[in-house]
């Protein structure tokens, strides 16, 4: 089988590929979204991030980061800025479109009560669609206190039911046990759903920002997403755990610098807590398609959250670029020109056992 993506023509009210990428956070009270935001603000690495919060008093940014602030936007040496939204979120977004800033990527919280999916139907619903993608829409859980009963919220059941990555926050504060029954609570709202294990927030950012994760025909479309979901079921036979995507991968991936010069090790520092590593893999011999798409449909573990690199396929010419995010993976095809031909895949997740990945990925190669 050959594991080529081909792209679909585009729904009408599809979020955009190009423009803006744009992560919504949401969470409950005291979930730990402005601890998430600070997280952000301080661990850019090359990348210009603009979060918008509705208090500045709110975050608490690290004053030695802070370079100037005025009323509205607060600017950070590393090239970020923090903007207040002011109660127009539109308008906030145009501030920083139009800013002489550079801004790689936008965050914007909302506000502990709030329904996330207003908040994403602005940026697809207006004219914000033309400038900017809506990438994904984080949910921070806090594990201590968090309960559907309690709470008695639509607004905080819907935040999970539209959450495309969901961030058990606080796990530090509780049982394991407990972890447990909450996550398996959080998959019986969205079975979908990205689950993570965090403490302090701390999660490695390429994990959560631009993954590419969001898509709106699910929430406008439902018949059409029903009927692609079918063909895709019957062209691809089972596939249980990964499935070929036609999301494209490249849009404004500034985690993926350059795929033939990438430093394979180098998110190895900020992957240290909980559990989160990073395995490299590199091989001067070629994959064969069949083994490398049994390992992603049938040995692939769960916990293994993104993946990236270069394919070189037995059965084909041409230098394939490999993303995996969540459940979906992509590969396409470029000409390996004056390139060594040679496999570097970097596998991303929690509590991974590489010396078993490792055997698997070699027992791929031809």
């Amino acid at each position: 089988m050959q594991p080529v993506v081909t792209n679909q023509p585009a729904s009408p009210l599809e979020a955009p590929k190009q423009g803006l990428p744009v992560t919504i956070i949401t969470g409950f009270l005291g979930s730990g979204k402005t601890t998430l935001l600070n997280y952000i603000l301080s661990n850019q690495q090359g990348l210009k991030t603009a979060v918008l919060v509705n208090e500045f008093g709110e975050i608490g940014i690290d004053n030695e980061l802070i370079v100037s602030t005025d009323k509205d936007m607060v600017e950070l040496n590393n090239g970020c800025i923090c903007c207040t939204i002011n109660d127009d979120l539109i308008n906030a977004v145009y501030n920083i479109l139009e800013s002489d800033k550079k801004i790689d990527y936008l965050v914007v919280e909302t506000t502990g009560l709030a329904d996330p999916l207003p908040v994403a139907l602005t940026f697809l619903g207006t004219e914000l669609r033309d400038f900017t993608r809506l990438d994904s829409i984080i949910t921070l859980v806090d594990s201590e206190n968090f309960s559907l009963d309690l709470f008695n919220s639509e607004a905080a059941y819907n935040q999970i039911a539209y959450g495309d990555i969901i961030l058990l926050n606080k796990t530090d504060l509780v049982s394991l046990d407990r972890v447990d029954k909450l996550e398996a609570r959080v998959r019986e709202i969205k079975a979908g759903a990205r689950v993570m294990r965090t403490t302090k927030s701390q999660v490695p950012l390429p994990l959560i920002l631009s993954v590419g994760l969001f898509e709106s025909d699910q929430y406008f479309q439902p018949e059409a997403q029903e009927h692609k979901d079918h063909e895709h079921h019957d062209h691809h036979d089972s596939h249980d755990h990964h499935a070929h995507h036609d999301h494209d991968h490249h849009h404004h991936d500034h985690h993926n610098h350059d795929h033939h010069n990438h430093d394979h090790h180098d998110h190895s520092h900020h992957l240290e807590n909980d559990g989160f590593t990073s395995l490299s893999f590199q091989s001067n011999q070629p994959l064969a398609i069949k083994k490398f798409q049994n390992f992603l449909d049938n040995l692939l573990p769960e916990t293994v959250f993104r993946a990236k690199g270069i394919l070189w396929f037995a059965e084909s010419p041409s230098r394939h670029i490999f993303h995996l995010s969540g459940k979906r993976f992509s590969i396409e095809d470029e000409e390996w020109l004056d390139r060594k031909q040679q496999n570097q895949l970097v596998l991303i997740g929690q509590n991974l056992d590489h010396e078993t990945l490792r055997s698997q990925l070699q027992d791929c190669l031809c």
